[in-house]
């Protein structure tokens, strides 16, 4: 895949309303690379790995992105926990957004889709770490891409997430 490009997302495909109906297919073991990819990154609180305030924080930012037109016609946000208390969200626009902060990433990610509940969250860690070692690589860091909200998962009947190892 070309340098800071995604996988395609059919957001035609959505019943809800809300989140777009996410096909799997194409995300899986793919190895994307990013070359000064743009980001904006904002920031959630946690209890125990449990967003509190993650819809406002979404509301907020996806607006000041619209704001900018910066959209870019892709979706895609990079989650990492940092700690039992706080995350942070990266996302993917295709130009700087005023008033926000801005990340620029590079580096090459390895995928991997899961389809389960968050409680498996150590599982798909571990997976990611194999998937590493599999590739002779090793996992700086470890993001997920939440690909529907929960009301969306129920609906579509999967709670499909992708991880994201970021290898050396």
């Amino acid at each position: 895949m070309l340098a800071n490009q995604i996988p395609p997302y059919d957001k035609t495909d959505n019943l809800t309303g809300c989140c777009p109906r996410f096909h799997p297919e194409g995300w899986e073991n793919q190895e994307l690379r990013f070359e000064q990819k743009p980001f904006v990154k904002a920031s959630t609180v946690s209890l125990f790995h449990m967003p509190l305030n993650m819809g406002s924080v979404y509301d907020k930012t996806w607006r000041a992105i619209q704001a900018a037109h910066a959209e870019g016609g892709t979706f895609l946000v990079l989650t990492q926990d940092t700690s039992p208390w706080h995350a942070e969200h990266y996302f993917s626009v295709d130009r700087d957004v005023p008033g926000a902060e801005m990340v620029r990433m590079t580096g090459t990610f390895l995928t991997k889709v899961f389809d389960g509940p968050f409680s498996d969250a150590p599982k798909w860690c571990d997976a990611l770490n194999k998937l590493a070692r599999d590739h002779n690589k090793h996992a700086e860091k470890i993001f997920y891409f939440y690909t529907t909200c929960p009301k969306c998962s129920k609906v579509y009947g999967h709670n499909y997430v992708v991880g994201l190892a970021q290898v050396d």
